[in-house]
């Protein structure tokens, strides 16, 4: 349940993702659902209008002397939804091939969100090349979220496929190949596969498989050999099982070992996991085990991102003494674990997706190895050098204040990351002769290159730290007062809010520039990303504020941001709305039933009925609810479907009707028991979505659909956009 982010694809129960076109409309009931049949191609129709308003009103702006003064929310943007919709690509991870190339995979939402290949060209002035030919996406549907569904050694990459989750083998090279399935045809995307690593001493490639065939709900999950050595598709080898979950497989250097994360019911990763290391034998199979972390009862840790240097050291990140995420490595010989270096930030994320890498080898040597590494503390990320030898760490200054993955190149590193001007972007950071400091920093790729265009209407974010119900206690967030380069409200007036409640429950908003923020603040609107008790990135006693307590700590948290906000002058009280995707879905809802805070609000495939998410959700997250709510009295109370007669403003809803997270029936509870209770109401949904919106035109009708209906609902303003309003039950 987790997301995160406008233009991020599939994040957890609780992501959260806004995006353009033209669909076609079929209205049945008052319930509005979208049917459309979308011609690709690969240019946007729209770019060339998005930009050339972006370049008038930059071209006018010395010419302006005075600022327009107009009701906040009323304000004329450039920043369109169709500018949001079909100019934000989200990524799906970077990998370097044998030449030193950079290779990332990229969702396109002009293509319905297929996710593509895509590799650096080989000269400066040439376009990068798609890898991924038409008729392939590469994306994987393991554990829902997927993620880690490519891996790349010399020319070779071997890819998940989204339609039927085989996996397939191609060559990259120039010239390259159509790709070729390596595993076998089970009729049916019955098997998923994901976060694997080659094996070249055995010709194979190791990755974690999740087994549907006996169950769709309830899948088996193993560490699997594909063979790769020639072109016969055969069965896959198990090499390890037996526990409910599995991660992070990788193989030393000489193919000898193997490590890789294990947990089970009722724990989640991030609660309780265990690191191992197998022995392969002479006949390639896992003989022997000894566990590294998390084995001991005694003390409660969660071991991720495992890796190998060249000389076969393993280095892992845990949380096992401060209740930070820090870095360690692994004494073989006395089967002990040595701190790197001990800080109260977090350099890891929550086990969500698939294939995270928050650190990278770019020195290895007999004296040391010089760790790049990327670490969070007090609300932004931070890019260091640590030398495992003096047990030393190094900042590298670079523009991103917000880092994801690091992949290390020649002489370089490529870094995931954005800013509050930058949004997401690969990076490449060059490094001097001593691997001390950055001395280029170039971007390779960017989710939206044109955003530069609007740059004189960026609002930054402030981050805040507010006081929650809990005496002593504090939460944090991030603040985006409205700003238009052109427009002004009047000096009595104070702005409406949209604060919006993150995915997860435990993830992590993040102040980086983000289009789908800026369109409301572009507007005259104010708008706050609030991480609440139980988000990531403060350590293990935040993050278990919430056990227990979801619907009660999230819900308290944004309440006390917004009355926050309203106490120091900065927004309407009268005017204060919320919205949230998936676990943000159901703060919301929660929020609206439970508090009289809000005056009206957004649910993005959001939870309803408690006790239905746990009978009806997928495996990896069927006993994350019993950990966050506790009781079956617990579940009752809490969920918003069970307090109808609580709720007492406008909802407006969206739901994608694939969703396996969280189920349809969901929303249409809500809805249906909101219509009977006679408060305004609306619920869209959308054909061929999941968890989380991937295409274009839904993106944009989704965004726009929550901008009209707050502004005729508690705006008291009129929309500049022409945008037509769906029909609001007991309302129009």
């Amino acid at each position: 349940m987790a997301l995160p982010s406008l233009s991020i694809f599939r994040f957890p129960l609780f992501p959260s993702v806004f995006f353009h076109s033209s669909p076609h409309f079929k209205f049945s009931l008052s319930t509005l659902r979208l049917t459309r049949t979308l011609s690709v191609s690969n240019s946007n129709p729209n770019r060339r209008s998005i930009a050339s308003l972006a370049s008038k009103m930059a071209a006018s702006t010395e010419a302006v002397q005075q600022k327009v003064t107009a009701p906040y929310g009323s304000w004329k943007s450039p920043i369109t939804a169709d500018a949001i919709a079909g100019g934000q690509k989200s990524l799906g991870g970077i990998a370097v091939d044998g030449a030193g190339r950079l290779i990332w995979l990229e969702s396109r939402p002009t293509e319905s969100g297929r996710s593509v290949l895509v590799k650096e060209p080989e000269k400066l002035g040439e376009a990068p090349a798609d890898v991924t030919p038409i008729g392939f996406a590469v994306r994987t549907l393991a554990q829902e979220y997927g993620g880690g569904a490519f891996a790349i050694s010399g020319d070779t990459v071997v890819f998940s496929n989204y339609k039927d989750q085989r996996l397939y083998k191609q060559s990259i090279a120039t010239g390259g190949s159509s790709p070729t399935p390596i595993t076998p045809d089970y009729g049916g995307p019955v098997l998923c596969y994901a976060d694997g690593v080659f094996d070249p001493r055995f010709q194979r490639f190791i990755t974690v498989m999740e087994d549907h065939r006996q169950s769709q709900l309830h899948p088996t999950t193993t560490i699997a050999a594909v063979n790769i050595a020639d072109d016969s598709i055969k069965e896959p080898e198990v090499l390890v099982s037996g526990k409910d979950f599995y991660a992070f497989p990788r193989v030393d250097p000489n193919g000898e070992r193997v490590a890789w994360i294990q947990w089970s019911h009722p724990n989640m990763p991030w609660d309780w996991s265990e690191l191992w290391v197998g022995y392969i034998s002479e006949n390639g199979v896992v003989a022997k085990r000894v566990c590294v972390a998390g084995g001991d009862p005694n003390l409660i840790e969660s071991p991720t991102e495992p890796k190998w240097t060249s000389k076969g050291e393993l280095f892992f990140i845990t949380d096992r003494k401060n209740g930070f995420w820090n870095l360690y490595k692994w004494n073989e010989s006395t089967n002990e674990v040595l701190e790197l270096y001990s800080m109260e930030a977090e350099f890891a994320r929550p086990l969500w997706v698939f294939g995270m890498s928050s650190y990278d080898f770019i020195q290895e040597d007999d004296q040391r190895n010089l760790i790049a590494c990327t670490y969070r503390q007090n609300g932004r990320s931070y890019l260091g050098l640590l030398d495992d030898s003096q047990f030393s760490l190094q900042l590298l200054d670079i523009p991103f204040t917000d880092i994801s993955n690091i992949t290390s190149g020649k002489n370089s590193l490529f870094i995931e990351g954005a800013s509050a001007v930058h949004p997401l972007s690969v990076a490449k950071v060059t490094l001097d002769e001593g691997k001390l400091e950055a001395t280029q920093f170039t971007i390779m790729w960017s989710s939206s290159p044109e955003s530069s265009l609007y740059k004189a209407h960026f609002s930054c974010p402030e981050f805040v730290e507010f006081p929650t119900e809990v005496p002593g206690q504090t939460a944090y967030a991030y603040f985006y007062p409205p700003h238009n380069h052109f427009y002004e409200a009047g000096p009595e007036e104070k702005p409406p809010l949209l604060l919006k409640s993150h995915g997860g429950p435990t993830s992590e908003s993040r102040g980086i520039l983000n289009l789908s923020i800026q369109y409301w603040t572009s507007r005259g609107w104010a708008f706050v990303d609030v991480n609440y008790g139980g988000s990531t990135g403060y350590g293990r006693e935040y993050r278990e504020r919430l056990l227990g307590n979801w619907g009660i700590v999230d819900v308290n948290d944004c309440c006390s941001c917004a009355k926050f906000l309203v106490d120091g002058g900065k927004v309407d009280s009268g005017r204060l709305c919320i919205t949230g995707g998936s676990a943000g879905g159901y703060t919301t809802l929660a929020a609206l039933a439970f508090k009289d805070t809000f005056k009206a609000g957004a649910s993005l495939y959001g939870v309803a009925d408690l006790s239905l998410l746990r009978a009806e959700t997928h495996k990896f997250e069927s006993h994350y609810i019993d950990n966050l709510v506790g009781s079956e009295k617990a579940y009752f109370e809490r969920a918003p479907i069970n307090s109808v007669d609580r709720f007492s403003c406008p909802i407006i809803l969206f739901q994608g009707l694939d969703d396996k997270v969280v189920p349809p029936d969901q929303a249409r509870r809500i809805y249906r028991a909101l219509k009977d209770k006679g408060l305004p109401v609306a619920l869209v949904e959308y054909e061929g979505e999941q968890h989380g919106f991937r295409k274009s035109e839904n993106i944009k009708f989704t965004l726009e659909q929550q901008m009209v209906f707050f502004a005729r609902l508690v705006g008291h303003f009129s929309v500049a956009d022409d945008i037509t309003p769906i029909k609001i039950d007991n309302f129009d």
